[in-house]
């Protein structure tokens, strides 16, 4: 059992649903990002999602993308990614962490000495999206071996045919991405969400939950109402890179969170 197999138990015993958030590391620098992630249990969050800065990032749109070169331009790199999980674990032993980036710097790093470096700053789940099932091997099976959580995204296209294989050595949660297309491009609809949501998690039986497309109260409520947990980046994100202050941005995230728990 990782920190998020114990989280969404929690939760489901308590008949809630889950709020992710999504911030990146470093952005706009290591200090403020800090004290943003420090302060994102106490506005609500239930499991930080922390974006690993790439200089490619092919999922994301704008928002997030520039949320990376502020990062990288800032000085942020992998090590500085594990030391900000590490330091954000000398106040708070509970909150699940997921690492969610890309590849490239895992690989650049070596796939073992990360898992063990990512484990002992407490990550507890990765989410990589250019790595398919078909690649399980890389990181995948080894992440799990080291009692990480794989994490893997489902999305429209995902057809019957090829859900199983999605699903085959997934753990913690399935993060269903509401619309084709990049970040932050269009807005969730729970009408079209819910009988996916319905389909994925009848195949696994895995949490699931819902990301891309959530950016205000209203919208985190009805996905939490069809799914079992809702994720918001880029709204969270674009604040942050509109310069508002932490306190702010925190007070923005317990709205979303409220909306989630409302449920």
């Amino acid at each position: 059992m990782t920190r998020i197999d114990d989280k969404f138990a929690s939760l489901a015993q308590a008949g809630k649903k889950a709020f992710v958030s999504y911030v990146m590391a470093g952005d706009p620098d290591f200090e403020t990002s800090l004290e943003i992630v420090k302060g994102l249990p106490a506005a609500g969050v239930d499991i930080i999602e922390l974006g690993l800065p790439f200089t490619d990032p092919m999922a994301d749109g704008p928002t997030i993308q520039l949320a990376g070169q502020r990062a990288l331009e800032g000085g942020m790199t992998l090590q500085k990614t594990l030391d900000l999980a590490r330091a954000f674990r000398e106040t708070d032993q509970t909150t699940p962490i997921v690492l969610m980036g890309y590849y490239n710097p895992i690989y650049s790093r070596g796939v073992e000495s990360f898992l063990a470096e990512a484990k002992a700053a407490g990550i507890d789940g990765l989410i990589v999206v250019d790595l398919p099932p078909e690649e399980d091997s890389e990181l995948c099976i080894p992440a799990q071996a080291a009692g990480l959580n794989f994490i893997r995204l489902a999305t429209p296209t995902t057809d019957d045919k090829r859900l199983p294989r999605v699903l085959q050595n997934t753990s913690g949660f399935v993060y269903y991405v509401s619309i084709t297309g990049i970040t932050g491009a269009a807005e969730a609809q729970a009408g079209d969400v819910g009988p996916e949501v319905a389909r994925i998690k009848g195949a696994g039986g895995l949490p699931v939950v819902v990301g891309f497309g959530v950016n205000t109260p209203e919208k985190s409520r009805a996905i939490a109402e069809v799914a079992d947990g809702v994720v918001v980046g880029s709204a969270i994100v674009s604040k942050i890179g509109a310069g508002e202050s932490t306190s702010d941005v925190l007070a923005f995230v317990k709205s979303l969170a409220d909306g989630a728990h409302s449920v």
